[in-house]
């Protein structure tokens, strides 16, 4: 069953495990940003898995808060100082990312650190058959995400001021640790055959060239995007959680897996009749990447997507503890747990795919 963009889209009154002192919030707001007159009304996004992204609105405008969730959480999780950092910087050589207006990490004023930014009004699609768009718009449409990713990893992080962002070579390796250890870290949710073979086999079979660098999103997809309300133009690249430097490859095929992922799970594309929406295949649009980026082709490119599913089942094992734990932010958290198994299952799926036996 697709995920109804109604459950992600607009706003609702704050849920009672995220509400916070709302009048500690308007006294910070009149002290730090510069345009701010209330009253200040709090609502939260539907939308989002991770960090509890709010809707703050007064008479003159609408801002948008992003906080760091309450309650126990993964020790390098929910690090929104990090999404506030490379958002300003990118914003600064003009990448399409929302004005980030202020960051507080003092935990006294809403009870986590938190960041007020830039509303940005636009077109967000849930769906990555883009049912909203025509026949003949779609292709721009994805030209526009290709062309706005290929941006991001061209830009020259060390100038930008981003060079300890994260740390250059041995992604992959660090990933699959990181992750790894997420997984096991997480007591609250059982373990998984597949997910152990893959802990098993990822670290024994990385390609070659793992020493490329630059700055990665880590989520970049169709509904982390805002575009603009009638153009095939992307105004902004949202959910910078998992942002640091990174290898480009890993972050293109974590963008270009829709083309494998199942509609009933998120954003996903695999068994849609893609000529029938005009939509460009997964070799078109890996070409077209390929083209922009001055690459002959991607050596790998199975491994690659196999790493971003593995990395997406932990995610979701994480989504899975958070539900047990009762701190999940996103209103369809627990439909996200229940497919578990099944994304576990497609991970190892794509190994095999990449020589896995």
């Amino acid at each position: 069953m697709r995920i109804d963009p109604a459950a992600n889209t607009g706003s609702i009154p704050l849920d009672e495990s995220h509400r916070f002192d709302e009048a500690s919030l308007a006294k910070w707001m009149a002290a730090h940003i510069a345009d701010y007159v209330g009253p200040l009304r709090v609502e939260q996004f539907k939308g989002g898995q991770s960090n509890p992204t709010y809707k703050l609105v007064t008479p003159g405008r609408a801002y948008v808060l992003r906080r760091k969730p309450p309650g126990p959480i993964l020790k390098s999780a929910h690090a929104v100082d990090r999404e506030a950092r490379v958002m300003t910087a990118l914003g600064s050589v003009g990448f399409p990312v929302p004005h980030v207006l202020e960051m507080c990490a003092d935990p006294s004023v809403i009870g986590t650190p938190f960041f007020v930014m830039d509303m940005v009004e636009g077109r967000i699609f849930w769906d990555a058959e883009l049912p909203e768009v025509t026949r003949d718009q779609r292709p721009a449409y994805f030209d526009s995400m290709n062309n706005t990713l290929a941006q991001l990893h061209s830009v020259d992080y060390i100038a930008n001021g981003l060079a300890d962002y994260g740390r250059p070579g041995n992604y992959f390796e660090r990933q699959i640790a990181r992750w790894s250890r997420q997984y096991h870290e997480e007591c609250d949710v059982a373990r998984d055959a597949n997910m152990d073979r893959l802990i098993e086999w990822l670290p024994h079979n990385i390609p070659p060239g793992g020493e490329e660098t630059s700055i990665v999103h880590g989520d970049f997809r169709c509904d982390n995007l805002i575009f603009h309300p009638t153009e095939p133009r992307v105004l902004a690249v949202l959910d910078w959680e998992l942002s640091t430097l990174g290898h480009p490859l890993a972050d293109f095929a974590n963008h270009a897996m829709m083309y494998r992922m199942p509609p009933d799970i998120v954003a996903g594309l695999a068994g849609v009749d893609l000529a029938s929406l005009n939509i460009p295949s997964e070799q078109e649009y890996v070409a077209l990447y390929c083209r922009r980026t001055g690459r002959p082709g991607i050596p790998g490119y199975d491994f690659y997507v196999a790493f971003n599913f593995f990395r997406i089942a932990a995610i979701f094992h994480g989504i899975k503890g958070r539900v047990i734990r009762g701190t999940a932010s996103s209103a369809h958290a627990a439909e996200r747990a229940q497919l578990v198994p099944q994304v576990m299952e497609i991970a190892w799926e794509q190994a095999q795919r990449a020589g896995a036996k």
